[in-house]
């Protein structure tokens, strides 16, 4: 076979050489040890967690070394491609805070080694196709759809390999002469490798991850052009992670039976393999087993997910470290109040086998981070997401800033904050009682309490409200009212002797947490009554105490 001949046949209008391109995308100037690494999503339209762990692995590896992090869109498949996919997934990521040095933009492209897009490649992937064809490494193919799905039936059948090799390779050694006549009469073909593998044969591999490993040789030969010129993944990457200098390919483990061909293809192209990192899958509990996370199953594993319950990307962030390297939560525990940034990320302590997500344990590190933050940033970004999400409670908010504000800073700050707030979706029922327009009361007293203690309490209160008092004046004259009602004024007291007591302050108290709040359980009392002022205390008592008189018999019944 004259190669040349070929390579001419195929790609006569390819003037450039390798080398000619390669002077066009010089080696990137860092210092030594600065990691390359890359983002390739397909634009697909669905951004998943996977996508992020993979980013933020990326983003921490090269943003660390003092490296170069870009985003590069793999859309050489148009069949999958959504319309504004690429725009999506660029806001989502910026969302969660990563942030590229280069690659595909919303406004194009932006750095010194684009194109960024695959499609706008093909020349490029062309010039490399040819050298491979002139090498004797490459070669079309004009099998059918339907020979190919034949080959596969009959491959069945035989309980062989599937797959395009050995004696199933029916243009792998097809005469030039042959070649050029199917060519002249316009039949469609495909590129494929001509692989030197053999399944016999085993390959010993290092991955930043899974560690040492050995895998079977490549013995297909996989199609590096599609019949419309544009290249399959396999032949992308490679062309474009050796123009692009990467060092480091993070993705998931799924293209792990991928790699002896993508070690082929790097040895052929003459080029040197980059550092890979496949991380393991993404998993969660389903009863007593594991199992993987599920585009049908789990919602939460749609990004988009995280922005509609209104977690704070920093808790989403800070997560995705835990599960990303095993030492991060005691990095976290010594170092309190230090920024993420500041933590030595390590693709050594990630898990070979994946990670286990919890949602419990995220809204855990949710409720700590919104706990350490103060009354302005939370109202700013509750804001935010009831702006989108929630236009109601986001007019309240936007209606009454310092009052809103002066809410949401109850039990913020000092050594022990309240942790009530994990999403910002929970924040409207976490303070809905302060605004009459979404009130919406539950009034479930303490069940040792008749009826008509019930009332006075309701009644009298505001005969001891004062409010210029302070926090200890203010519970005295609860107490106050406790003894004069039957009720124990300290709960030490009567634990001692509950005999002597129809209960303890604690049920008066209740009484007018659930007549102001419409719930058990609510911020701090003296907070909230302050907050509201007397006007609002009272009216809130006096609606209590209409609606007890009204549902009069239902209490006494449950009683």
């Amino acid at each position: 076979m004259d190669y040349n001949a070929l390579a001419e046949l195929l790609f006569p209008n390819v003037k450039m050489t390798t080398e000619d391109i390669e002077k066009l995308y010089p080696p990137r100037e860092l210092k030594e040890g600065a990691v390359v690494s890359r983002m390739a999503p397909s634009p697909t339209g669905f951004v998943h967690l996977g996508n992020l762990v993979q980013g933020m692995t990326s983003e921490r590896l090269a943003h660390q070394s003092g490296g170069v992090l870009f985003l590069r869109v793999e859309d050489t498949d148009q069949k999958r491609e959504v319309p504004g996919a690429v725009e999506v997934l660029i806001d989502v990521l910026k969302h969660y805070g990563i942030v590229f040095d280069e690659g595909a933009t919303k406004d194009g492209d932006s750095g010194a080694y684009g194109p960024y897009r695959q499609r706008q490649r093909k020349d490029i992937y062309h010039v490399y196709a040819k050298k491979l064809v002139r090498e004797g490494k490459a070669y079309p193919c004009f099998c059918t759809e339907e020979e190919l799905a034949a080959m596969h039936e009959q491959q069945a059948a035989e309980k062989a390999n599937f797959g395009y090799y050995g004696k199933w390779a029916k243009f792998r050694e097809c005469p030039l002469e042959e070649i050029e006549r199917r060519i002249a009469a316009g039949e469609p073909w495909v590129l494929r490798f001509r692989s030197d593998g053999n399944i016999e044969n085993k390959i010993k591999f290092t991955d930043q991850i899974k560690g040492a490993l050995e895998l079977t040789e490549n013995d297909i030969d996989h199609v590096l052009l599609k019949s419309d010129g544009i290249p399959t993944y396999h032949f992308a990457h490679a062309v474009d992670d050796t123009l692009m200098h990467t060092t480091h390919v993070v993705r998931g483990d799924e293209w792990l039976p991928s790699l002896p061909f993508h070690i082929q293809l790097f040895r052929a192209l003459g080029k040197k393999l980059p550092k890979y990192l496949h991380i393991g899958t993404l998993q969660k509990m389903d009863g007593e087993s594991k199992r993987k996370l599920s585009k049908r199953k789990d919602p939460e594993l749609a990004l988009t997910y995280y922005q509609q319950e209104g977690y704070p990307v920093k808790a989403v962030y800070e997560y995705i470290l835990t599960i990303l390297n095993s030492n991060f939560e005691d990095w976290r525990r010594a170092n309190p109040d230090a920024d993420t940034d500041e933590f030595k990320f390590s693709a050594k302590k990630m898990n070979p086998a994946g990670s286990l997500f919890d949602v419990n344990k995220l809204r855990d590190v949710s409720k700590n981070i919104i706990a350490k933050m103060s009354a302005e940033e939370v109202y700013e970004l509750a804001c935010e997401w009831a702006k989108e999400y929630d236009r109601e409670f986001y007019e309240l908010l936007a209606g009454y800033p310092e009052y809103s504000k002066e809410i949401l800073a109850i039990g913020r700050g000092g050594k022990k904050p309240r942790k009530d707030i994990a999403i910002w979706k929970e924040l409207r029922g976490y303070m809905d009682f302060f605004f009459e327009d979404i009130f919406e009361p539950e009034y479930v007293y303490p069940e040792n309490m008749p009826y008509e203690d019930i009332e006075s309490v309701l009644r009298e209160y505001p005969k001891y409200y004062s409010p210029d008092a302070d926090q200890t004046a203010w519970f005295d004259m609860i107490k106050v009212l406790s003894s004069q009602l039957g009720y124990c004024p300290e709960t030490k007291e009567y634990k001692k002797d509950p005999g002597s007591w129809k209960g303890h302050v604690g049920d008066i108290s209740m009484v007018l947490r659930v007549a102001v709040c419409g719930r058990q359980q609510s911020p701090d009392m003296f907070a909230v009554m302050k907050i509201m002022g007397p006007d609002m205390l009272f009216y809130r008592l006096e609606r209590a105490n209409e609606y007890l008189k009204d549902h009069k018999k239902d209490f006494e019944k449950a009683l």
